[in-house]
């Protein structure tokens, strides 16, 4: 079964104010926050307030992320997470289905 090659993928989307606030709160979290931490092993992390929508692999997306967000995936100084499921839910975000936040190690 051959892959099929994306040749472009809107990967834009706006979130409702309400909504962006309500899923900033879940992923400011102290629970959540102390979640990621302890996953990574480290002290601290904080939440840039970026997100994406992860796109198809593409020639101009090898990564499956939008390339403007691509200079966070190689520094070791951020770390990107995929949104829970039930923050998207709590958050009433059904459009786009998945996103992406990006958090900065603190030392």
């Amino acid at each position: 079964m051959p892959f099929k090659i994306v040749q472009n993928f809107d990967s834009s989307f706006t979130l409702e104010p309400q909504a962006k606030e309500s899923l900033f709160n879940l992923l400011t979290s102290v629970a959540f926050i102390k979640q990621v931490c302890q996953q990574l092993n480290c002290e601290k992390v904080e939440f840039t307030e970026l997100l994406f929508q992860p796109v198809p692999y593409s020639f101009t997306t090898p990564k499956g992320m939008p390339a403007e967000f691509e200079k966070y995936h190689d520094n070791s100084d951020y770390i990107i997470i995929n949104v829970p499921p039930n923050f998207m839910f709590n958050a009433k975000i059904f459009k786009p289905s998945r996103l992406c936040a990006i958090y900065m190690k603190k030392r």
